[in-house]
């Protein structure tokens, strides 16, 4: 640093500081000094985008602060109060539980009346403040208004899908006129699969993650029996090299190449639900295409957890749900893509009233008049408690962007990985089995093939459910995935670097206990 000169400098510029309190190493051997930076919204940007490193912005943090470990109390401080200052941290928008008001804490290790570490919001997420002010909303305009809050006000339920529509396309980017929001993810995904599977004498293969969430599964084998088919005859699982927990690119594309004239679609998790891989969209999708076949896409836990482009990848169609980064609440209404390339081509749909144009739909005629763009496969009336549940919480989705959000989930991720190898937590690359004190990461290590989520594999069943069971206690929410995986996934929004902190603490606590085969020690409380 150059003080006293006019000039404010630093050997790493990228950080994009803002200010300097004090110099980060002073003259002469002095002790070095707190340095107050302003990492700016644009650096996120970059980090997003590939352009700068997570990895050396967290090592300089530390470094400034005289630190030659990420794993200190004093780095996830400055961490904390440097990127909280940002949009892409709306922490306080959200409801965040006390650990008194969790069933799993034991208040013998951990603190009651503090906030819990709350890491499943790959699973569920957490309540944005405004969504009790809508609902509540909704509730009182049902009570004075009656059958008359479908037509009446600003909200009026008739229309009121269009409001989250905007928003939505914002998330995944998408046109709005690309995106419905309606049902739930797996009625969406089958309502893909009426246009885009449509077999026809050799093409009638599905290619799928052969670990595929159990309930696309079910959809993809369904599909196949309505038109007639035996599943086992046209479904395509790709499961991954012997010994490996993720699927690898070229040998998706191999697959594809290999079913060539035979695929009519292939399905895939934008980001895998077990193993939190993050499959490269715009490739597979690209390959898929050339051969003649429909690429569809489920984002169940990609929407709001990465920078989606599904409009610029060319994606034929994709769904999602509300309820986990979206955090729209528990069965929350589920989303829906068509490209617009697919626009008017009269593509095979399921038909319902909601699809028809809103100017006549009321007229009760049977004259079918759809709706332009992906409003045509909207069956019914939207959900109006679930639909203000999700406006509520695109209204803080709202208040930064996703490259924004990306660039901060960089570093919390690289932050969380970081510290666990740390304190040997994790297996170093070479070395395959997990065992009592020490975990395998099954999620890819390159922070451009993941979100946010983290996968951690146990050696056993037993030990994985032993492990939660002791994260639980101390306030520490995650979930496991049978057979061996315990997911941990710091969502950007309202997620903290101290909370990475207490949790990589509180595992390392249980894993220690579990290796001493002891009964749960009474330990500083978490």
């Amino acid at each position: 640093c150059h003080l006293g000169t006019g000039v404010r400098s630093c050997s790493t510029p990228w950080l994009s500081l803002g200010s300097f309190d004090s110099c980060c190493r002073t003259r002469g051997g002095r002790r070095a000094q707190s340095m107050s930076m302003a990492i700016d919204d644009a650096v996120l940007v970059k980090l997003a985008a590939g352009k700068e490193s997570a990895t050396a912005l967290l090592q300089s943090v530390a470094k400034a602060q005289g630190s030659s470990s990420l794993d200190s109390e004093k780095v996830a401080a400055e961490l904390d109060q440097t990127l909280g200052k940002l949009r892409s941290f709306q922490r306080s928008e959200f409801n965040i539980p006390k650990k008194r008001t969790l069933p799993q804490t034991d208040a013998t290790v951990a603190s009651p009346d503090d906030e819990c570490v709350y890491f499943v919001g790959n699973s569920l997420g957490l309540p944005p403040k405004k969504v009790k002010e809508f609902v509540n909303e909704e509730i009182d305009r049902w009570a004075d208004l009656g059958v008359n809050g479908h037509f009446t006000g600003e909200k009026a339920w008739m229309p009121i899908d269009e409001l989250v529509v905007g928003g939505s396309a914002d998330v995944v980017g998408a046109k709005p006129s690309e995106v419905a929001i309606m049902n739930s993810l797996t009625v969406n995904l089958h309502l893909l699969m009426v246009s885009f599977y449509r077999p026809s004498g050799r093409r009638n293969k599905i290619i799928y993650e052969a670990n595929c969430f159990g309930s696309d599964y079910f959809a993809f084998e369904s599909q196949a029996r309505l038109h007639g088919l035996e599943p086992s005859e046209v479904l395509l699982p790709l499961a991954t090299r012997e010994g490996e927990e993720t699927l690898r690119t070229e040998d998706i594309l191999k697959a594809i190449e290999k079913a060539g004239d035979t695929l009519a679609v292939i399905c895939f998790g934008t980001v895998q639900y077990y193993s939190g891989q993050f499959f490269d969209v715009p490739t597979i999708t690209a390959a898929t295409q050339k051969v003649g076949a429909a690429a569809l896409w489920d984002c169940a836990h990609a929407v709001g957890n990465l920078d989606l482009q599904l409009h610029d990848w060319g994606v034929d169609g994709a769904c999602w749900c509300t309820y986990k980064y979206l955090n729209a609440g528990p069965g929350g209404i589920g989303g829906f893509f068509v490209h617009e390339k697919h626009h008017g081509k009269k593509l095979p749909v399921l038909a319902g009233w909601w699809g028809q144009r809103k100017a006549t739909r009321f007229n009760m005629a049977h004259d079918i008049s759809v709706e332009e763009g992906a409003s045509a496969w909207r069956l019914s009336n939207p959900p109006v408690l679930q639909t203000v549940s999700l406006q509520a919480s695109l209204s803080v989705f709202g208040r930064t962007t996703m490259s924004e959000l990306r660039g901060r989930s960089l570093l919390l991720t690289g932050y969380l990985e970081a510290i666990l190898r740390e304190r040997g937590l994790i297996l170093e690359n070479g070395a395959t089995e997990p065992t009592a004190e020490r975990l395998r990461l099954i999620t890819p290590t390159d922070p451009k093939a993941r979100g946010c989520q983290l996968s951690l594999r146990f050696a056993t069943t037993e030990a994985m459910l032993r492990a939660y069971e002791g994260l639980g206690r101390r306030g520490i929410v995650v979930d496991d995935r049978k057979p061996f995986v315990i997911r941990v996934a710091p969502a950007p929004l309202y997620c903290t670097f101290r909370d990475v902190r207490l949790f990589v603490q509180g595992l390392a606590e249980v894993l220690e206990e579990m290796a001493a085969g002891a009964p749960p020690a009474k330990r500083a409380k978490v």
